[in-house]
């Protein structure tokens, strides 16, 4: 292996450090055309100041629930190419992304890396769904080419979860560039954190292109149990974990044992309190049953119900916004879930039919289900909602009712939430059991957050 050089600390650090998330720097860099011209033309390139300066009495674009107009946040891709090329310049460099990897005004992480000039982007890599995020979750994913750049695309969800020695032997630098959803399951994070164990093991920096965080910055949820660490939860951290991808990395590098030279280059103008649709920043969905903000608000409550035979929505355009069987007494949950007066949330009983289902569930039947729709997102609660519903779902199925438990324990991190819904718990005891637990998780996460909040509680 040829000999490397650490890259230049110049943004948050894999430990607290008092300058974590600062950047330095600035000016435009030269760049390939035709790419430099759209980004020139798109302002990813040009004269940076402190962002106050750039961003007073600027047009943003989006706006948020109340129609204020969103926050000019510009992602990791963009603060790489503008402030902090030094990282990979005069580098050999591999990428783990997929479409979600974009600039503010959509660009794509390959083109922008490949046309960066003193850049050599050598090998992509795609995680679960693939390089453009549109295979069935669970399936295998093969290596290929990239049709326009021609760089090979090898597969972490394939015959290898994480890089090999091989394929990372001739390169300086491993970068990651994901949109995460912000849920312990999505496996996202999970690709990352081999990765970042493979690049360490290489003797290669890793730097993470850091996204905002979706669903804000709320804590919710059970932590999972390391004993049920898996793909789907690698770390004891809860179902919400309300940590941007790179936040995770610096605590996973910080707490977990993965030694590597870590960077991660943050998104400027993002804080905890703030949703995706309050950034600006394009909705990509980062994989096909993740079609917008609402789902994802919903996913960390309703994907548990991927553990039982009850559908999400899958093969629906609403997928983790409604559940149900063609057997679900849906008036009758309907009216269990409004008596409990859960916050934030509305119910409705509908009717869906999923058309080429991922998971396989009620192709082309007719499904009773119900549906949640968001109405105070800051109230809300999806993991405890989810738990509500798994009861009472639970309790008029009867005989109809079936657990998938290793699935099911995988999600929860645990058996104790199957293990309690079967044994009659009220939802509300169950959800105050996980307190303890993430109290001390927002201890232990503290030191790694990059991303302060403004006017907002502690979450």
């Amino acid at each position: 292996m040829r000999g490397r050089k650490g890259l230049p600390a110049r943004v948050a650090p894999a430990r607290p450090r008092d300058d974590a998330g600062v950047l330095r720097g600035g000016g435009a860099h030269a760049l390939h055309a035709p790419v430099a011209a759209a980004l020139l033309a798109l302002g990813v390139v040009g004269a940076c100041g402190p962002a106050d300066e750039r961003t007073a009495g600027a047009d943003r674009p989006g706006a948020d629930e109340a129609g204020a107009p969103a926050a000019r946040v510009r992602p990791g891709l963009d603060v790489l190419a503008t402030d902090s090329l030094d990282l990979v310049r005069g580098r050999r460099v591999g990428l783990i992304t997929n479409r979600s990897g974009v600039t503010r005004d959509g660009l794509s992480a390959i083109d922008v890396l490949a046309a960066l000039e003193g850049v050599d982007l050598v090998v992509l890599f795609s995680p679960e769904h693939g390089i453009r995020g549109a295979a069935p979750e669970g399936e295998r994913i093969e290596d290929e080419v990239d049709a326009a750049t021609g760089l090979p695309v090898l597969s972490l969800y394939g015959g290898s979860r994480a890089p090999t020695p091989e394929a990372l032997s001739d390169l300086d630098a491993l970068l990651f560039d994901l949109q995460d959803i912000g849920a312990r399951y999505y496996t996202y994070v999970s690709t990352m954190a081999y990765a970042m164990r493979a690049a360490g093991e290489s003797g290669i920096p890793f730097v993470v292109l850091d996204r905002p965080n979706p669903i804000d910055g709320h804590v919710q949820g059970p932590v999972l149990e390391p004993a049920f660490a898996t793909f789907v939860g690698l770390y004891p951290v809860p179902a919400r974990h309300g940590m941007t991808a790179g936040e995770l990395a610096r605590l996973y590098a910080g707490e977990f044992g993965i030694e590597v030279e870590l960077h991660v280059v943050p998104v400027e103008g993002w804080r905890r309190d703030m949703w995706f649709d309050e950034t600006g920043l394009p909705w990509i969905p980062p994989s096909r049953n993740m079609p917008t903000l609402e789902s994802a608000t919903h996913y960390p409550g309703t994907c548990l119900f991927e553990g039982t035979n009850l559908s999400v929505g899958r093969g629906t355009p609403d997928a983790f916004r409604q559940i149900g069987a063609p057997w679900l007494e849906a008036d009758s949950l309907l009216a269990r879930l409004e008596a409990r007066g859960l916050a934030g949330v509305r119910f409705e009983a509908i009717e869906f039919v999923p058309e080429g289902p991922t998971d396989g569930k009620y192709d082309g039947e007719s499904v009773h289900g119900i549906r949640f729709t968001v109405t105070d997102r800051e109230a809300y609660d999806p993991v405890r909602t989810a738990v509500a519903a798994l009861r009472d779902a639970r309790d008029l199925a009867g005989s109809r009712w079936e657990w998938n438990p290793p699935h099911f324990d995988r999600l929860a991190g645990s058996d104790a939430l199957r293990l309690a819904i079967e044994a009659g718990e009220a939802p509300a005891a169950i959800a105050a059991s996980w307190d303890p637990e993430l109290a001390a998780f927002r201890r232990l996460r503290a030191p790694y957050l990059i991303y302060g909040e403004s006017g907002a509680a502690d979450r």
